[in-house]
């Protein structure tokens, strides 16, 4: 099943790497292959909770994901995201923003003569605003998570709390409209307030749209068939629009989890084309293989804890993204959180089913 699941990216690794070296050299091949790490180590949480929405989906729906899905990772959020930035943030036609970044100045200057700023430079002034609006993202999944009432809990010392106070309407809201605040006002660089505010807000807005959108066609449908079936209707995998809302939940979640990554690739290359096939085909396909891996494994319900390890890898993510419009984090830091917290939960999720399984009485063997 491994070698099944996992056989395309490998392939698709060893085109991207072959491509790398003709395009660039030994060098090329290098800076790829350590961006498809990077991708990799920072998208495992991504990969989890992509999992957790998949297997609503019905099989057409995932196929879309699995395929439609993987050309919009790659070619938009890795070659045509940060061309988008380049382009709104300087005012540059999107032709002039594609060869700025595919020939930088010759003297890796920050600006060209005529005073055009670097695609590096550009990118960068642009991660306040970027950051706010996948940090809030990701904070709003992050808090409808921990706040809904759920039967197992990993931390419970704190979850079970949380999910108490979590009954008052709205409270999710209310506590990322004050992060965002607070990040504006103490955190964001001098003159970035309104952009943060404004950006971190259409963060929020996003994931309520189609969060909300996708929850009420799933819920219409499920009542449908239940009452065609006149009696108890097993789970209803989400079709239809419901699928579709779910598909763009996907594609903007997968989005948020990139921001990160992308900005963090402007440390290693500026290059769009290694970014593009070390992100986005090696790192974006494997994500993809484990996220199908996951799904047909069905992982998720052998290790319980391991959802809500990835939830809280995405809460630590948010507000490490918050804090970075202020002050740089390490790409380092920002995986080895969501890592940690992930084996934690999966060694936590090993425990609880060896204690279920040494529990279940011994089969009476009947003679």
């Amino acid at each position: 099943m491994i070698l099944r699941t996992f056989g395309i990216s490998f392939v698709v690794t060893i085109v991207a790497l072959v491509v790398a070296f003709v395009y660039g050299g030994p060098e090329a091949l290098l800076l790829t292959l350590i961006l498809g790490i990077l991708e990799i180590s920072l998208s495992f949480d991504n990969a989890v909770i992509n999992a957790t929405v998949l297997r609503r989906m019905s099989d057409f729906w995932q196929k879309i994901f699995l395929t439609v899905g993987i050309v919009i990772a790659v070619f938009g959020m890795r070659v045509l995201f940060p061309l988008a930035v380049v382009w709104l943030s300087s005012g540059l036609n999107p032709i002039k923003a594609l060869d700025l970044a595919l020939n930088p100045p010759a003297d890796d200057a920050s600006h060209f003569a005529n005073g055009d700023p670097s695609y590096e430079t550009i990118i960068t002034d642009a991660h306040p605003q970027i950051a706010a609006f996948g940090g809030m993202f990701l904070l709003m999944l992050f808090l409808g998570f921990i706040f809904e009432d759920k039967e197992i809990t990993w931390l419970s010392w704190i979850e079970k709390p949380l999910i108490r106070i979590g009954k008052l309407e709205m409270l999710n809201v209310i506590v990322a409209t004050a992060i965002l605040i607070i990040t504006a006002e103490y955190i964001a660089p001098d003159g970035k307030t309104s952009t943060v505010m404004i950006a971190g807000a259409l963060g929020m807005i996003t994931y309520i749209a189609v969060d909300g959108l996708g929850s009420l066609f799933h819920t219409e449908e499920f009542e449908e068939e239940a009452e065609s079936s006149r009696g108890p209707s097993d789970l209803v995998k989400a079709t239809g629009k419901a699928g579709f809302f779910l598909f763009l939940y996907l594609e903007v979640l997968d989005a948020s989890f990139s921001f990160d990554g992308v900005i963090g690739a402007f440390a290693i290359t500026a290059d769009p084309i290694l970014i593009a096939l070390g992100l986005g085909l090696i790192g974006a396909m494997f994500v993809r293989s484990l996220t199908v891996y996951l799904v047909r494994k069905g992982t998720l319900s052998e290790y319980v804890y391991l959802e809500h390890g990835a939830h809280w890898a995405i809460g630590a993510l948010a507000l490490i993204l918050m804090y970075s419009i202020g002050t740089e984090v390490p790409e380092v830091v920002t995986g080895l959180i969501g890592v940690v917290l992930i084996l934690a939960a999966l060694g936590s999720s090993v425990v609880r089913k060896r204690r279920e399984e040494a529990s279940e009485p011994e089969p009476v063997e009947v003679k």
